[in-house]
């Protein structure tokens, strides 16, 4: 495979089974990002066009040969991103639920902040995004024991809308959780105990292009037993030293 990193930003997309949204959310990134982002979508397991769709839109594609789940599809984006050496990477749902226009947003927060990690967060005040009944109270006790464990204020734990730089690729590259909740959970217990800076930002998301969100109790019942499962996982982790990948760096507007 042939690969020009063009950009120090590297905007991952995991896509399983998503040629119906994927064309839509590739056309919208390089619009907004072309000139400061390169993109990859990493096809997991797909059985329809994803691959073919997103090799036709001109990015670079990886193909994992069975569905690993976001967490395993992610972890390939970040082996990617440290072998070409982005400063920075950001995840970005295939389903266009993600807002490539809020990736800004999080690369200042990253500049003015120092954060390793930056969390791209639904319920810290901007957007109309929300989650309604007992699912929202599970995920407002989840994040309330996350902020105490991270050491920071999460309003949105469960976000998979995220920006790393190069320590965190770096840590992430060698050890995220693929499990149920593990690569929102799980891993930011490992960010923590890596000793990466977690910090979050207030974006505006889009409802999901598929799928239903569990309102009903029992649904809501089995996510926050599931997450707490994860979070003891995690936290059964021995602390780990994060690589010196030098001081974080700033993102620069017009690189490269």
């Amino acid at each position: 495979m042939s690969v020009e990193r063009r950009h120090d930003l590297l905007v991952i997309i995991p896509a399983w089974n998503e040629e119906i949204a994927l064309p839509g959310v590739i056309a919208e990134v390089q619009s907004r990002l072309g000139g400061i982002a390169d993109i990859v979508v990493v096809s997991d397991g797909s059985t329809d066009r994803t691959a073919a769709l997103a090799r036709g839109a001109g990015v670079t594609v990886l193909e994992l040969p069975i569905n690993l789940g976001v967490g395993g599809a992610m972890r390939a984006g970040f082996v990617y991103a440290v072998r070409y050496g982005y400063s920075h990477a950001v995840q970005l749902d295939a389903d266009g639920q993600h807002d490539p226009s809020e990736i800004p947003v999080m690369l200042e927060c990253a500049r003015t902040t120092g954060a390793d990690l930056v969390i791209g967060a639904r319920f810290a005040g901007k957007g109309d995004y929300s989650v309604r009944g007992p699912r929202h109270w599970a995920m407002k006790v989840l994040s309330a024991i996350l902020s105490r464990v991270s050491g920071t204020r999460l309003t949105d734990s469960t976000s998979g809308f995220k920006l790393y730089n190069s320590r965190a690729l770096a840590v992430f590259s060698r050890d995220y959780p693929a499990e149920y909740l593990g690569d929102t959970i799980e891993a930011l217990v490992v960010a923590k105990r890596s000793g990466l800076l977690v910090r979050q930002v207030a974006v505006r998301m889009r409802p999901r292009a598929g799928g239903e969100p569990s309102h009903n109790p029992l649904k809501a019942a089995r996510f926050l037993l599931r997450a707490f499962l994860a979070l003891g996982i995690a936290l059964s982790r021995p602390n780990r030293a994060a690589p010196d990948a030098g001081p974080s760096s700033a993102h620069q507007e017009g690189q490269r």
